[in-house]
């Protein structure tokens, strides 16, 4: 079979993220099963305009967020519409609306979430406001009424995508996946002297990671003893504001910040912590979730599409209104309460076992008519 798959970034990407893993492992398993992938795609430095290894092929076209749709479209449409049995269109922000103009496949989008809020947050103005208002709802709507049948990761991204004409019965959703091998048990986890809270990922303005940073000011004054680990990118205006803000903050002396790490360093940093705070604007699928907790870390999560799936409150996690006071409050109650920490750990453990790319997989073979 012959398969058409349409994205913003490739897992090589400089920015790539959980949604590049995914999809690249997806993928990987078609071409593995014999299938012929053709990823079309955006350029980056140092990356070839094509390439192919295993089966699969990869096309960059477009260098900048602005360019590469235009250039992705007319590439498609001049050179790759109606040569495939199966066309994969994931949508982030910006739609190639490919699924409109292809005849001879069969037609599926791929969303992970919808950006709204985002826009707000990382688009300057006025293109945030165009986002926002006009350019994603417009888009959503128009290939809504498509009847084009829907993949996603999550029950909240499910219901948000009702809201523009994607019908329930042409709705699926498939597992995540995590790259992380969970611990063989939880005795493996060893954690640090102190509480520690840890901050992982880029300090984007989506993310709110000052939110974090306050939220473990507050949770002080309970926990004396609680040290915060941030691990990420602090680039742009948003990451100088917080740079600025952790040295000027009275509990400076107990807030370590790392930088960017290697991914091979991801997992000791998990397992040595005691919880993982996230407070995104919204996600796909809390993916940085499920990977602490294959490290034995349970998650205190904002009240957000994608998080509020990855953690099951009270069960896995605790998910709490979005305001810092909110998140210290929890934290304080979750590392006082020894018990709770346990059983919810354990859980969210137990759980991240089952979140496997082989699942994803098995998901999306079933949606596309091949399991």
């Amino acid at each position: 079979m012959k398969i058409l798959w349409l994205s913003w970034k490739d897992r090589g990407h400089p920015n790539w993220g959980g949604a590049e893993v995914l999809t690249h492992e997806l993928r990987k398993r078609f071409c593995a099963e014999g299938h012929s992938v053709t990823h079309l795609t955006s350029g980056y430095r140092g990356a070839a305009k094509r390439e192919s290894s295993g089966g699969l092929e990869t096309i960059r076209v477009g260098k900048s967020r602005y360019t590469h749709p235009v250039r992705a479209i007319a590439h498609y449409y001049l050179r790759l519409r109606n040569k495939f049995d199966v066309v994969i269109e994931e949508v982030n922000a910006t739609p190639y609306f490919s699924v409109l103009a292809e005849r001879a496949a069969k037609r599926f989008l791929f969303y992970h979430h919808l950006e709204r809020e985002v826009w707000l947050h990382e688009a300057p103005p006025p293109l945030n406001l165009l986002g926002y208002h006009v350019i994603e709802p417009l888009a959503t709507r128009i290939l809504g009424r498509s009847g084009t049948p829907l993949v996603t990761v999550s029950n909240s991204t499910l219901q948000e995508m009702s809201h523009y004409g994607f019908q329930p019965e042409r709705a699926h959703v498939i597992s995540e996946g995590i790259e992380l091998k969970p611990l063989t048990s939880l005795g493996g986890a060893h954690k640090f002297n102190r509480p520690t809270m840890l901050s992982l990922g880029g300090v984007r303005a989506m993310k709110r990671t000052l939110d974090q940073v306050k939220a473990f000011e507050l949770a002080k004054e309970f926990v004396p003893d609680l040290q915060l680990k941030i691990a990420g990118d602090a680039n742009g205006p948003y990451g100088r504001k917080f740079l600025d803000y952790i040295q000027r903050s009275p509990y400076g002396a107990d807030i370590d910040y790392l930088g960017r790490i290697e991914q091979r360093d991801k997992p000791r940093l998990m397992r040595s912590c005691h919880l993982i705070a996230v407070t995104s604007i919204k996600e796909g699928w809390g993916l940085i979730v499920t990977e602490a907790a294959s490290q034995g870390t349970p998650a205190v999560v904002y009240d957000v599409p994608g998080l509020r799936d990855s953690v099951r409150h009270n069960e896995t996690g605790l998910v709490v209104n979005e305001s810092p006071g909110a998140m210290a409050t929890a934290i304080a109650s979750l590392l006082h309460d020894h018990t709770k920490y346990d059983v919810l750990r354990a859980a969210a453990w137990e759980w991240s076992k089952q979140i496997t790319f082989d699942q994803s997989y098995k998901d999306l073979k079933k949606v596309l008519g091949l399991a």
